[in-house]
């Protein structure tokens, strides 16, 4: 049973005829509670949470959404929108869920170098589509995430300290209001709009399509460098040393997890808490053997496959998990950090945890710090992402989140705010909920976003909830309207 299961809302009745035309209106399924497949259709990769809607349209295309949104307005339901449900945040009962899942077309143009994806496509099918011309996008390191959400909460990914936010390479968007129009923004068209979908994205609409940039990256010298739990101090010192000293080509990040002793993880895992050094390098594989060796010099390593690689195999730099599961995480932007508190990090969420924790720590800067598009992306200056995710698989969620804070709490001197990619979980049901959303975009610029929001959906059809921004190379649920 997942958590939104234990005390469902009954479904609001449904006018039949207008859901008899729904159904002709539209060329994907349309499904109500008990139908065959509904129960398919509603689940998402976060397994925490499922949504509860009255009525599901398995939308194909821009003019489903469309009949979809206007059927919601008519009987007054709100709107979710899912693809992939990776960052499933808060879920929607009974209201209107579009699954965008079937919107999957890519289209690669090699002279402009762009792609122009539809609502429901997933990172790896961009990758497959533009490696063969030389060309790789802006993706995080799951192929399996969504595009769309992705990119308009920012996108911190792979070459990220090369090329910046992945919102900062968009050239437009489709986008369906709440009135149940269609709209193509661009910068040129409607430049607040565009700016504010641009890292602030969520509760405008629904995003239909999307059209962006790719770079001329064929290949990448990267992977892992995994150490030991008695080497972990060293290697956090090692590496924080090192992050002062790498070019822009180079972004990284280290992960600490202490994994259970159980017999569904191979040998070399079982019970040991590991720092893993994750590498992508655009650089040639001699410098870049240049790069490393600080790293290398911790000591042995339990594994090493730093490589040249095609892009195509950049999924094998972080491994991420492909099968579904339950989640929660909370993530700190940081202007520094020094040895000691990552170390005091280190220790909270090691073996001795009450709950297993997955640490992430992001090295930022580089084209990151750039303007951009002068989007809605918050906390450019960030040098550093923190990142605390655990399984909700028999952990009670009060003590996940209460670790979660208290190793984010070690962090605090400097602390600037939260990524709205990386914010997992039902965030907006804390007690300090409208703290948390500030976090992501500063005060000033949350109430910019807001006004907007009033503007562009005055009836609240999206149910835009003010903590449900997003989540990690996630996406945001229950109101936010951008599938991923």
């Amino acid at each position: 049973m997942e958590i939104n299961d234990l005390a469902p809302t009954p479904a609001p009745a449904l006018d039949p005829t207008a859901l008899a035309t729904l159904v002709r209106q539209v060329q994907g399924p349309v499904l109500v509670p008990g139908d065959e497949g509904y129960d398919a259709e509603r689940t998402g990769f976060q397994l925490a949470y499922r949504h509860r809607p009255a009525v599901i349209v398995g939308a194909e295309c821009a003019d489903d959404v469309v009949a979809a949104v206007r059927f919601a307005r008519d009987q007054e339901l709100p709107v979710a929108v899912q693809a992939t449900g990776h960052g499933l945040s808060v879920a929607t009962d009974g209201g209107l869920l579009i699954s965008t899942r079937r919107m999957n077309e890519v289209r690669v143009d090699v002279a402009a170098r762009t792609a122009r994806v539809a609502a429901g496509v997933v990172w790896g099918q961009v990758i497959e589509a533009a490696a063969p011309h030389g060309l790789a996008p802006l993706n995080g390191s799951s192929p399996g995430v969504g595009v769309i959400s992705y990119t308009l909460g920012g996108g911190v990914g792979l070459l990220a300290r090369t090329y910046g936010f992945a919102a900062d390479h968009v050239r437009s968007i489709d986008l369906v209001t709440a009135d149940a129009r269609q709209l193509h923004v661009t910068m040129d068209s409607d430049p607040e709009l565009f700016r504010a979908l641009l890292g602030g994205g969520h509760g405008f609409g629904v995003v239909t399509a999307m059209e962006f940039a790719l770079l001329p990256v064929a290949r990448l010298y990267g992977g892992q460098l995994v150490f030991g739990g008695e080497q972990i101090d060293e290697a956090l010192a090692a590496y924080l040393r090192w992050t002062e000293t790498v070019p822009d080509e180079l972004t990284s990040s280290l992960a600490l997890i202490a994994y259970p002793d159980i017999p569904q993880l191979p040998e070399s895992l079982r019970g040991r808490h590991l720092a893993q050094i994750r590498i992508a390098y655009t650089g040639s594989a001699a410098d870049g053997e240049k790069l490393v060796a600080p790293l290398r010099a911790v000591g042995p390593r339990v594994s090493d496959d730093l490589r040249e690689m095609p892009y195509a195999d950049s999924d094998t730099i972080h491994r991420d998990p492909s099968d579904p599961h339950t989640y929660d995480g909370d993530n700190a932007l940081l202007s520094g950090v020094d040895a000691e508190a990552l170390r005091r990090v280190a220790a909270l969420t090691g073996p001795a945890a009450l709950v297993m924790c997955v640490v992430q720590f992001n090295h930022l800067g580089g084209a990151l710090a750039g303007p951009g598009q002068a989007g809605a992306v918050g906390h450019r200056e960030a040098r550093f992402a923190l990142r605390v995710l655990s399984p909700l698989d028999g952990s009670d969620l009060a003590t996940v989140r209460a670790l979660h804070a208290e190793a984010l709490a070690v962090v605090a001197p400097w602390w600037l705010g939260r990524n709205v990619n990386f914010l997992l979980g039902r965030h907006g049901e804390r007690p300090d909920a409208a703290q948390v959303a500030r976090s992501v975009h500063g005060a000033e610029e949350h109430r910019r976003l807001a006004g907007l929001r009033a503007l562009h959906d005055p009836e609240n059809v999206f149910r835009f909830h003010p903590a449900a921004s997003g989540a990690a190379d996630r996406e945001p649920a229950v109101a936010v309207s951008i599938p991923r």
